[in-house]
């Protein structure tokens, strides 16, 4: 795969080494335990795999020196009007400690004005405002309160999930989940839900020019548990509790068995880490046999 930068200049590879876009995967289906209608199509090779955010414990970031931004340098996206609502109902929580742009975030009247209408968008849609290098939200480098999104540490303060708070498309990357209705043969209709890996392509035609992007990079496939328990909140509140629980005991299985498919980018970081336990730890100056015996 080619890399472009923003200028449209081919390069051969990203800055940071990154696996094929185009892999073996393992699928599954299965019906909602809690509803005959819907049916979850899962890939268990990002599911199970060990990839994990590692905002501000290595990401390097979409753009180049913008690490301690992330992935929010083109602001959030909101789904609805309901998902806008919300967001702004915490973003009204924030105190000039929580937030680095407060100031920014408010009218001349101390009203919130966060949000924006998207350009020349068919679809009508609404995102956070991009102030500086990124997301009105982000607070930057040198905030005492530290980098990262401020509805999310208001998250933590409160005691809530972090999904509570934040836009939707937020709390749902890097997890791809697609919806559509499917006529069957015999002209019954079912709901399949696909979750997926939201990799590269997911951004369109612009995924390509991301400095950096993390699914599909080593460096974040570091997890301690496999990402369907990892992420385990997120994806019960995109199909519920109950296919949630289904789709933990394929998961848990398909591991107990061996997976085939195995994300490249997982196996890349586990065969490093294998390497790097098998290194002796470095020993001290190498005495000869005869050292100290008279010549």
């Amino acid at each position: 795969m080619k890399f472009r930068t923003l200028a449209g200049v081919p390069r051969t590879r990203p800055p940071v080494p990154e696996v094929s876009l185009d892999f073996a995967r393992e699928w599954v289906e299965f019906q909602d335990p809690a509803d005959d209608e819907h049916w979850i199509r899962a890939d268990l090779t990002w599911l199970c795999s060990r990839w994990t955010c590692i905002f501000g414990r290595g990401c390097h970031g979409t753009i180049e020196g913008q690490a301690s931004t992330g992935c929010c340098n083109h602001g959030a996206y909101f789904s609805d009007k309901d998902d806008e609502k919300r967001v702004r109902k915490f973003a009204a929580m924030l105190t000039p400690e929580d937030w680095q742009l407060h100031d920014a975030g408010h009218d001349a009247e101390g009203k919130l004005r966060f949000s924006e209408k998207v350009p020349d968008d068919d679809e009508k849609r609404r995102k956070t405002r991009v102030v500086g290098e990124s997301c009105i939200f982000a607070n930057r480098a040198g905030f005492p309160a530290g980098i990262g999104c401020s509805l999310h540490a208001l998250a933590l303060r409160l005691g809530l999930n972090p999904l509570e708070t934040k836009p939707e498309v937020c709390w749902q990357l890097p997890v791809r989940r697609e919806q559509q209705w499917v006529e069957r043969p015999d002209d019954t209709r079912i709901l399949v839900s696909t979750l997926a890996e939201f990799d590269r392509r997911g951004w369109g035609e612009g995924g390509h020019d991301l400095d950096w992007y993390c699914t599909s990079s080593p460096e974040a496939h570091v997890g301690g548990e496999p990402m369907y328990q990892s992420y385990g909140p997120e994806l019960i509140a995109l199909v519920g509790r109950p296919a949630y629980d289904e789709l933990a005991a394929i998961c848990a299985k398909r591991l107990q068995l061996g997976l085939v498919a195995v994300h490249p980018a997982t196996a890349a970081a586990q065969a490093k880490q294998a390497k790097q336990a098998k290194q002796p730890e470095q020993a001290g100056p190498v005495r000869r046999r005869d050292a100290g015996r008279a010549s």
